[in-house]
């Protein structure tokens, strides 16, 4: 079979798309995630990066141990809350793609492209950039001592055993009570545990999606949150607060202490668990472009389906190559803030959605329906996040709004209009032609329905 050849699509019956299932014929995404495969996902995002980049930041913004602990302990329960109405929206929808499915079903093509394109031009590539900058500090630091990489949190029972009480008596002295300084310590918290919505981007490749979905959430949120704050607790039990603002990387400060002559674990544990995650993100991620593409939100040669192994593989390389991009600064904090304001933004378009499809398709069928106390609590919480930070730190969050408000003149542009000049047709067609017989791929032409 020809490379530019599109294998026909025979006709599903109502069992096959009630499981989103396909003929074997069709060259397309398998199902081949179970519930194990789904938790791994799930931690192993959550866990990859955030852990070791963001206690500095939540303690700088908090400004006392015990307002960081609290924050770490929320941001935990806010992502469990988030993450019930997700269960919802990806038992109800079950489409790859996530937010981007959501939104679209919700409120139309236009606020979904909208997040398609602040998530290609930061969430994505700026989340996978900031894991891969730590796991590169941190695999170096046995050997530079002196490089300034992030914290981490390995060894945590050993941690605990040593405590240093002393380090807890007055935790709230010096709380903030500035509520967007607080808000910008719930940026780095949350982007901690981003990634816990990561499965839904992949329920075209999870087996039976209505019980190992939901099920890989319940398990995967609680024991992320206990790992956290577990790991906070022996950073703090073993360094002051002064040491841990003061340590480009509270997890190599926390291995001095107590591993001695076997400290070099810790950064070398730190960046295996960062590659770890790294990888997950970009198997994750790459199919919001994938599925974008497909419904011509984005160009078609990332709506291919590599032959040989079924993977979207020009959007995994696209997604590199939009992560290296990222990798020309070294301003973790900074790429948290834009990433961590964009997401909240959008995972609140997606709750919203959520309400708003009760209202426009109250028969669907909902195999797990939340009390609509839930998304009306995260929506507080969202609009909250997203909105206070912004008399406090108008750069970031200014140019996060600004970079998605420029996507409506380029969706209107390259999509909106249909009556495109011939070269820029040509140059489409040729480029998506040239990658078609370089990665031996087909086009997914499946939309939703």
């Amino acid at each position: 079979m020809s490379v530019n050849q599109i294998p026909e699509k025979e006709p599903m019956n109502p069992e096959e798309k009630k499981n989103g299932e396909k003929s074997q014929n069709n060259v397309e995404l398998k199902k081949e995630l179970g519930l194990l495969n789904g938790i791994a996902i799930i931690v192993g995002v959550i866990v990859g990066s955030g852990i070791f980049v963001s206690p500095r930041g939540v303690l700088q913004e908090a400004g006392s141990v015990g307002m960081a602990l609290v924050v770490w302990i929320a941001c935990g329960l806010i992502s469990m809350l988030g993450a019930l109405c997700y269960a919802e929206l990806g038992t109800s929808i079950p489409k790859s793609g996530g937010d981007y499915a959501y939104i679209y079903e919700a409120f139309g093509p236009l606020p979904a492209f909208l997040f398609l394109w602040v998530a290609l031009l930061i969430i994505m590539p700026a989340g996978n950039a900031i894991a891969a900058l730590t796991f590169a500090n941190y695999i170096l630091e046995p050997f530079f001592p002196g490089c300034t990489p992030p914290p981490n949190g390995v060894r945590l029972i050993a941690a605990v055993v040593i405590c240093n009480i002393q380090n807890f008596q007055n935790a709230f002295e010096g709380t903030t009570t500035e509520p967007g300084y607080i808000a910008l310590a719930f940026y780095s918290g949350i982007f901690s545990y981003a990634g816990w919505n990561y499965l839904n981007f992949v329920t075209e490749e999870l087996k039976d999606p209505y019980k190992n979905l939901p099920r890989a959430i319940y398990i995967s949120l609680p024991l992320v949150t206990v790992v956290y704050v577990m790991a906070n607790l022996a950073y703090f039990a073993v360094l002051t607060q002064q040491e841990v603002l003061s340590s480009n990387a509270v997890a190599v400060t926390f291995g001095e202490r107590i591993l001695g002559v076997m400290a070099w674990i810790m950064p070398v544990s730190v960046a295996l668990s960062t590659f770890g995650g790294l990888n997950g993100g970009i198997f994750a991620s790459s199919r919001l472009f994938f599925v974008g593409a497909r419904e011509g939100h984005l160009p078609a040669f990332l709506a291919m389906v590599n032959m040989a192994y079924f993977t979207p593989m020009s959007s995994l390389l696209f997604l590199g190559a939009l992560t290296l991009a990222y990798l020309s600064t070294v301003q973790v904090y900074t790429l948290i803030n834009y990433a961590a304001f964009s997401e909240a933004l959008f995972v609140m378009f997606s709750v919203a959605g959520m309400l708003r499809l009760r209202h426009k398709q109250p028969n669907w069928e909902r195999p797990i329906k939340v009390n609509t106390v839930l998304p009306v609590l995260f929506l507080v919480i969202c609009a909250f996040l997203v909105f206070l930070p912004f008399y406090v730190n108008p750069w970031d969050t200014g140019i996060g709004a600004i970079i998605m408000l420029s996507g409506i003149p380029v969706y209107f542009l390259t999509i909106y209009w249909e009556n495109k000049p011939k070269f820029y047709k040509r140059a489409i067609g040729g480029t998506t032609n040239f990658i078609q017989k370089l990665l031996v791929s087909v086009i997914d032409k499946k939309k939703f329905d």
